[in-house]
């Protein structure tokens, strides 16, 4: 592919490579659409997955429909385990990620991080949204990266939010509609706001934390470190 390859290529590899191994995982975000339109152009037939934490706000769910309008795609809902969440519940209440970063990590851990373990198991290779520009935890992402059981892909790992908003206007890509809200980075409705002018991106996000990383565990725990994804 290069030493630089453009985000385009970086999806045509990996859906030539892995088939239907591939997949993209989106929560509907800016990143993660300009992503399914790109694949979509490149393969429509491309597999697209979301995390379904059972949390998530309307408009979220709203946009599921409006891909499967616009691509023809049905997204693969990937929900976590039932008897998991009512354990956690049951011993800590259903908000529980406000008494403490290490709750939050938690129901993190329960709706997100393992239902993710038990899909990617089913997978060769997936894609994320990512940037680099978008927190410091994110600055040093490759594009690709690889390790024994898995590859993932970050096509948009270079690009800026302007190079996302730009391709987003070029190719008319829906946006969800909590962006015309003020959100700039959309999770689960509780754990959610909208940002003040000045804000950076991920404030939005766990926004009564501070001194925690602005991560759920997928990709980095709380100190910023790496997750590695059981099976890599």
């Amino acid at each position: 592919m290069g030493d630089a390859p453009t985000a385009v290529e970086v999806l045509a590899w990996a859906i030539a490579s892995f088939g239907n191994d591939f997949a993209i995982a989106t929560s509907f975000q800016k990143e993660g659409m300009a992503i399914v339109d790109m694949a979509w152009r490149i393969e429509p037939r491309v597999r697209v997955f979301t995390l379904d934490t059972l949390r998530l706000p309307s408009e979220t769910y709203a946009m599921m429909e409006t891909v499967r309008k616009r691509y023809a795609i049905e997204v693969e809902m990937v929900r976590p385990d039932e008897a998991e969440v009512a354990a956690m519940i049951g011993a800590h209440g259903p908000d529980l990620f406000y008494e403490s970063v290490e709750n939050r990590l938690l129901c993190c851990s329960v709706r997100k991080v393992r239902p993710l373990e038990r899909k990617l198991a089913t997978l060769h290779a997936w894609a994320s949204g990512m940037r680099r520009e978008q927190n410091q935890t994110r600055e040093s992402i490759a594009k690709v990266e690889k390790t024994a059981a898995l590859v993932k892909v970050n096509p948009l790992a270079d690009w800026t939010a302007a190079d996302v908003d730009r391709y987003t206007r070029e190719f008319d890509v829906p946006l969800h509609p909590l962006y015309a809200k003020g959100y700039a980075s959309i999770g689960c409705a509780p754990c959610t706001r909208a940002v003040k002018p000045g804000e950076h991106e991920r404030s939005g996000r766990w926004w009564w934390e501070t001194d925690a990383a602005k991560e759920c565990g997928i990709h980095f725990d709380a100190n910023g470190a790496v997750t590695r994804i059981e099976g890599e």
